[in-house]
């Protein structure tokens, strides 16, 4: 190559970006971190490098360094900016400054941003899959930082340029143009669009190269967007390269410009070691590959052996190895080849590890033992599709003993821990004789320059850019040091001259073959970049020069004024410190700490007795909290307490039931199981909790650990919990937070050896964040909760675990993320492998996905075989009834977050999206977090019977082929805890009754029926006991919130005396939405006016519950009850009651006489207020819907009927309405006043009998547990011990044959179908119905498929269900044809609709729809 004369201007600042930037993809990566010393002794510090942050968490990458002070200033005002950056050094020799982008954040803006492009460029964007989107947006990112850079630090008279490689930048270079056209740009392109396509689908490129169309290839390939890009860039910058003249010749032809300079790739030595210790290290080579060799293959091997390699991208026609290969195959057989061949195809491939039976060898081979057809040092996932290995065998490479070719494929990046050779690439290198690159698409090729390096002799092709290069330079080179020519057409003559050179240098003398080494190295010293960089130097001049010519476009801009900081004017105000004076307990005292900080006291009411003993008014004015209780005693009354014998005393005997329960920890099964939810309902003191889901699982928690079951429970430590609601003087909800004080929290803080705190560590757009990991001890069971809200972190992220459900829907995904992926490290951070993962509602379906990342990258299971382990330990509850009900989150935001998923998942983004998509490639769908729980889940459960039909309904399109009822959604109803929900004075009851064995066998009801043997004034008191300590509440917390809310004392006055004394009691608590109906009641307010004010028989409706914030129409619904409970006459009658709480719902549903419950039928998933009312003899008044419709009894409660009699909502309410009025005035109500001489309401206590005896035992926590275990866990357990047992072998043996039938579904062909023909002669009844289908399963066999008849009568031309199912029988099976018959009884008469269904068999799956394929015949 011959230089131009020419000026070269230098630049003052050089800024170079490439998605191989600190990001080890393949050959630009080695351009750019080679040639970037030498830049950086020319540039210093003002060369910057620009690079894509898709590792995220920088702590995993090796390639940069992170330097928080580098540039500090300029720093902080690009992320005011909204730029996302990392600002550090490349760990490459040189160590540039390297500024990490994070692009996701543009996701958003896409349409703006490719819009704009549009308008000023013509760039068309619009067939861009997210594989165009990503980088461009990268490239635009890039361009932004250069522009803040340059605006922050740099003038006009600077003189600047960016270099941009390859069309995945080209954005940046479109922006620059527009925006900032003082700097310079130079677009390189190392292998064009277009080009890549063509070869890559195996058309001859070059002797057609000027027929074909850049336009119409670009369409056929679905690459527009790229190759617009592309095109654009090369336009418009103002220099263009590329690295040889073969990609000139693509420019040329594709983008409609030659380029502007060659710009030849070179390479640094410092990775080639001096004379000694190349010696050394060649032997440490040499002696590992015979080893593994040797190894393989149970032979010995001389070691005379000449070693040859070829290594790579697995392009198997465009890097040659199918031409390697078939060389090899012609030199096993040839006659004048000198010493034999070992050669290495040392090429990564979709591997699952080193293989442990090569290991086991090479500890101790067998040479008496010689293997053949062994090949692999890693396991192949796909072996028996993998073209290396077909092609080996194509050619009869079958590495015998007498074999003068041995052949070994090393598919594993050489990386120093592949586990087999443990050396890097350039280490092992070193060994080899001689290299092989017989290259068809190679716009450069390092891999050749390289060996040349090391002083190995190599051969490539003319159509290698290196290759031409060499042969340019260097035209009369032949021995040992090939450049043959190669074209479209000529593979055989390739083949031949490779053949031709090895056996020429296969008898050379070991003084020729020095000779040539020495040459070989010589030749590469002419690449080095000392050599080569001035053709990159006359780029950069061109662009500076081009630039220099825009000067009136940019001459007003100046360098930016440093001006001095002036201190702001500001409040002047204390800065408070904190010092911290630690509580000195007496030593008899000990345990009272210990007690306080498990929540085992909340549910055993001897412990909350025992902190009420300690000071009454200051255990309700600190609502509860031990922590804060024990932390605000003076010395003198800790002295006081431990002379006080009788508490001391007390206190003893508490702790040793305490410390009883918790010894019994030690007895817990093995096998554990891992809960995930957002919230956790445990105590007021403790606010993780909204609503039902956290009630339930704060019970689910209680329970077992009651039951002693092996459970760890994950969830967020929420700084602010949920809101405080409170109303204004007109009813309207005024939702208020505040923070918890953690240090009265009974949290654990969790710790490591060293003392320091544990954190996992998660990445976000652009940054990465911490969180603790603290500890809640809820009886024997450990509730483990992450929390970001500390110092490390960024403000905006210090909020993720502010607020439950609290913040926007990315903050919405943030949290979910945190509970999901970041309860799964946390798990790995505490060294807990659990057993069964339960994701209780959807919030936690990223564990799926981190999971699965674990899999993949730690054990190196494919996807396929991940999924099948996860599927196989996850159980997945949903406890939402609507679609609408269920988090989802657009494309862009998950973009944004997760992308780097897809790769870690070995998957693209179309199949990442479907994960969470209930019709696949429907990009129209958000991706749903309920969907990605289903699909990583093998046993999905509603939480009710009804429920349990709803699920399948909802999540039917799921498993499309099959019809709702058959699906494997099934339910466990809720329950509660019994020992949290039922009054103290009820426990003393049932335990006397019902004896000591009650406590652990809950859920029998034989127990349950001994409440008959009661008399019925002890059951009438107990219940009029906690109706009074109701009333005694109510008026504290009715009065303190009208005072607060300011409420005219007249009013106040009124109300307090219109509350009816001993009047029947009617409570509807729970959060309000429109579905829940609470103002059914009011539709008739005349009607219930006389009910709440007949003189004789007084009834009372108190509502208590939260609207959520964003929800204007719940808030609504309670504006509008307090509207009516102002309203004259229904003073006192109707109350509403604030911040609905643990406290305020133990009280209610402990003290009225019915609990009301009126939803729209079928959404109420389950509640379970009503059946912690039940627990204390609560009669239930309800739909029948949820717990409800299997928990009415008759003579124990009141129940609307199941089905809804009209279509129309309006007429539905009403008829529910004038039932409910109806039933209280002429069943509920008289029943209720009717009493004896005793004034015990005998037939009243009798429905509260049959309430306790009929339904409670069927709906306590421990009834629920059990049936999680009987259902679902035990034989989760007993399945997930087999597919994960012997190093996954299941798990693979049911991926491999999944694949087997999914690739051959499609190839099954009817081949006859035998009928009755029912249209000439009619089935007679009790004739049987006889069919048989012949089939050819081509690639399956019987036994892997199995047909069934389904029977129905359409109604309106479709079959809603199947009226009966039977299988056919597999009758005969030769080969491939196989014949199913069926002989099926019909005993009724008429007109029948019946159809074929094919579907997947096989004794290893857990259910029909753990392969969802379905064939109709």
């Amino acid at each position: 190559m011959v230089m131009k004369e020419q000026r070269v201007v230098n630049p003052d600042y050089l800024f170079e970006t490439s998605w191989e930037v600190c990001n080890k993809v393949g050959g630009i990566y080695t351009v750019i971190s080679t040639k970037a010393l030498t830049l950086v002794e020319e540039l210093k510090d003002n060369y910057i490098v620009i690079g894509p942050d898709v590792w995220k968490e920088t702590h995993e990458n090796p390639l940069f360094q992170e330097d928080k002070f580098l540039y500090k200033s300029w720093r902080q005002q690009a992320e005011a900016e909204g730029l996302r950056i990392k600002i550090g050094r490349w760990n490459i020799s040189g160590q540039p400054i390297a500024v990490l982008v994070d692009f996701t954040n543009f996701f958003t803006e896409k349409d703006a941003i490719l819009g704009k492009f549009w308008e000023s460029y013509k760039l068309d964007s619009l067939p861009g899959g997210w594989d165009y989107l990503e980088p461009a947006l990268f490239g635009y990112a890039a361009a932004k930082i250069i522009e803040s850079f340059y605006n922050f630090n740099l003038s006009h008279q600077d003189k600047i340029v960016a270099h941009f490689h390859e069309w995945m930048t080209g954005a940046g270079i479109l922006y620059l143009k527009e925006e900032v056209p003082q700097i310079g740009t130079v677009f390189t392109t190392h292998a064009t669009v277009i080009g890549r396509c063509i070869a890559g689908n195996g058309l001859p490129l070059y002797q057609n190269l000027s027929t074909y169309d850049g336009d119409e290839i670009a369409k056929r390939f679905g690459v527009v967007s790229k190759y617009s890009l592309e095109k654009l860039a090369a336009l418009e910058s103002d220099c263009f390269t590329t690295v040889s003249s073969i990609t000139d010749n693509e420019c040329i032809q594709f983008l409609g410009k030659g380029v502007d300079e060659i710009t030849p790739n070179g390479f640094e030595d410092s990775f080639v070691p001096a004379r000694e210790a190349y010696y050394a290290k060649r032997d440490i080579s040499r002696g590992k590959l015979f080893e593994v060799a040797e190894g393989l293959l149970n032979q010995e091997l001389s070691r005379d052996s000449i070693l040859i390699i070829t290594s790579g991208r697995y392009e198997f026609h465009n890097k040659g190895i199918d031409l390697f290969i078939d060389a090899m195959g012609k030199l096993n057989t040839h006659e004048k080849l000198g010493e034999p061949i070992v050669a290495f195809i040392t090429v990564p491939a979709y591997q699952s590890g080193p293989r442990q039976d090569l290991l086991a060898r090479i500890e101790k081979p067998d040479f008496t033992h010689p293997l053949q057809e062994e090949y692999l040092t890693h396991g192949l996932h796909e072996p028996e599709n993998d073209r290396v290995l077909q092609n080996i065998r194509e050619v009869n490479l079958l590495n015998r003993l007498e074999d003068r070719v041995k052949i070994i494929f090393v598919p594993a990046y050489l990386n120093g821990d592949d586990g087999v050779f443990n050396l890097d690439y350039y280490d092992l290198l070193i060994g080899f004789d001689g290299s092989i690159f017989p290259s068809y698409y190679e716009p450069w090729g390092y891999t050749p320059l390289e060996s040349l390096a090391f002083h190995i002799p190599t051969i490539t092709t003319t159509l290698a850019g290196f290759g031409q290069w060499v042969k340019d330079l260097f035209p009369t080179i032949k021995e040992c040091i090939s450049v043959i020519e190669r074209t479209d057409d000529n593979a055989s003559y390739v083949v031949d001259e490779i053949v031709k050179n090895v056996v020429l240098c296969s008898n050379k003398t070991e003084k020729e073959i020095i000779k040539i080494r020495i040459k070989a190295y010589e030749i590469s010293r002419s690449a080095l970049w000392k050599n080569l960089i001035v053709y990159y130097k006359n780029a950069y001049s061109k662009a500076i020069e081009k630039s220099a010519g825009r000067f009136d476009k940019f001459r007003s801009k100046q360098p930016q004024a440093k001006t001095p900081k002036i201190k702001a004017v500001v409040d002047i105000r204390p800065e408070w410190k904190k010092v911290l004076v630690q509580q000195r307990i007496p030593e008899n005292l000990d345990g009272l700490e210990r007690l306080a900080r498990n929540l085992w006291w909340s549910w055993n009411y001897e412990g909350s007795e025992l902190f009420e003993q300690i000071n009454h008014d200051r255990w309700y004015e600190l609502k509860f909290n031990p922590v804060a209780l024990i932390e605000s005693l003076a010395y003198e009354e800790l002295q006081e307490l431990s002379n006080n014998e009788k508490f001391v005393g007390r206190l003893r005997k508490v702790l040793a039931k305490f410390d009883a329960y918790l010894a019994k920890g030690e007895e817990k099964p093995k096998e554990m199981i891992a809960y995930f939810s957002m919230e956790y309902g445990l105590h007021d003191t403790i606010k993780i909790f909204s609503g039902g889901l956290g009630m339930l699982a704060g019970d689910y928690l209680k329970e077992a650990s009651d039951s002693n079951v092996n459970i760890v429970g994950v969830g967020l430590l929420y700084r602010y919990g949920y809101f405080r609601q409170s109303l204004s003087l007109h009813g309207d909800q005024i939702a208020t937070s505040f923070p918890q004080k953690f240090t009265h929290l009974p949290l654990n803080p969790i710790r490591d050896e060293d003392g320091n705190w544990v954190k996992i560590i998660l990445a976000l757009p652009g940054r990465t964040i911490f969180a603790k990991i603290w500890r809640v001890d809820v009886g024997r069971i450990p509730l483990y909760l992450l929390d970001t809200d500390i110092e490390e972190n960024q403000e905006a992220d210090r909020s993720i675990t502010h607020q439950l459900y609290g913040g926007d829907q990315e903050n919405r995904l943030r949290q979910e993320i945190l509970l999901g992926i970041g309860g799964i490290r946390a798990l790995d951070a505490l060294g807990m492998k659990p057993n069964l993962f339960h994701s209780n509602e959807g919030h936690s379906a990223f564990i799926g996905l981190e999971r699965m990342r674990k899999f993949i990258q730690n054990e190196r299971l494919t996807f396929a075989q991940s999924v099948e382990v996860v599927r196989a330990t996850t159980l997945f509850t949903t406890h939402t009834p609507v679609p609408a009900g269920h988090d989802t989150f657009p494309e862009d935001l998950l973009r944004r977050y997760l992308s780097i998923y897809s790769d870690r998942l070995n998957i693209n983004w179309n199949q990442f999206m479907n994960l969470g998509r209930m019709v696949e490639n429907d990009t129209g769908e958000k991706f749903s977090m309920s969907v990605l729980a289903a699909k990583f889940s093998q046993e999905i459960n509603g939480v009710s019977r009804i429920h349990g039909r709803v699920s399948r309904e909802m999540f039917s399109k799921l498993y499309a082929g099959y019809y709702p009822n058959e699906l494997h959604i099934g339910y466990v109803t809720n329950g509660v805890h019994y020992p949290t929900w039922t009054a103290k004075s009820w426990q003393q009851l049932y335990l006397k009754v019902f004896g000591e064995e009650f406590l652990s066998d809950q859920s029998n009801p034989e127990f349950w029926k001994k409440i008959h043997t009661v008399d019925d004034e002890t059951v009438w008191n107990t219940k009029l006991k906690q109706k009074n300590q109701l009333s005694e509440y109510l008026l504290k917390r009715v009065y303190n919130d009208m005072t607060r809310r300011n409420e005219n004392p007249k009013v106040m006055f009124k109300i307090r005396e219109a509350l009816p004394k001993n009047a029947m009691t009617l409570g509807f608590a729970r959060r309000f939405a429109t579905y829940k109906r609470a103002l059914l009641l009011f539709s008739n307010l005349d009607r219930l006016a006389r009910i709440v004010n007949n003189e004789d028989r007084p009834v009372q409706f108190i509502f208590a519950g939260k609207a959520h914030p964003h929800d204007k129409a719940g808030q609504d619904l309670i504006k509008r009850i307090f509207e009516v409970m102002h309203m004259p006459e229904f003073l006192g009658k109707i109350l509403f009651v604030e911040n609905y709480d643990i406290e305020l719902a133990k009280y209610l549903i402990r003290g009225v006489d019915v609990w009301l419950n009126t939803p729209t039928r079928p959404l109420e998933a389950s509640g379970t207020s009503g059946e912690k009312a039940v627990m204390n003899g609560v009669i239930n008044f309800s739909v029948l819907d949820g717990w409800w419709a299997e928990g009415y009894r008759e003579n124990a409660g009141w129940a609307l009927r199941e089905e809804e009699t009209y279509d129309n909502a309006q007429f539905q309410d009403e008829l529910d309405a004038e039932t409910i009025y109806t039933i209280l005035e002429e069943e509920i109500i008289p029943l209720y006043y009717e009493r004896d001489a005793n004034e015990v309401p005998v037939k009243w206590v009798s429905y509260i009998k049959n309430t306790i005896s009929e339904i409670a035992p069927h709906f306590t926590m421990k009834r629920q547990l059990d049936d999680y275990f009987e259902k679902y866990y035990n034989r989760m357990m007993k399945r997930s011990k087999v597919i994960v047992g012997k190093n996954y072998e299941m798990a693979r043996h049911i991926a491999s044959w999944k694949r087997k039938v999914m690739r051959g579904w499609d190839g099954i062909e009817v081949i006859s179908i035998k009928t009755p023909d029912s249209t000439q002669k009619p089935l007679e009844l009790g004739q049987p119905f006889k069919a048989e289908i012949i089939l050819d399963l081509n690639e399956l066999s019987g036994t892997d498929i199995g047909i069934e008849v389904l029977f129905g009568k359409k109604v309106n031309d479709v079959v809603k269900e199947p009226i009966f199912i039977r299988e056919m029988k597999l009758e005969k099976a030769e080969r491939n044809i196989v014949s199913f018959k069926c002989d099926i009884s019909l005993n009724q008469a008429g007109v029948y609709d019946y159809v074929f269904r094919l579907y997947p068999k096989n004794p290893l799956l857990p259910h029909r729809q753990d392969l969802n394929l379905v064939k109709w015949i």
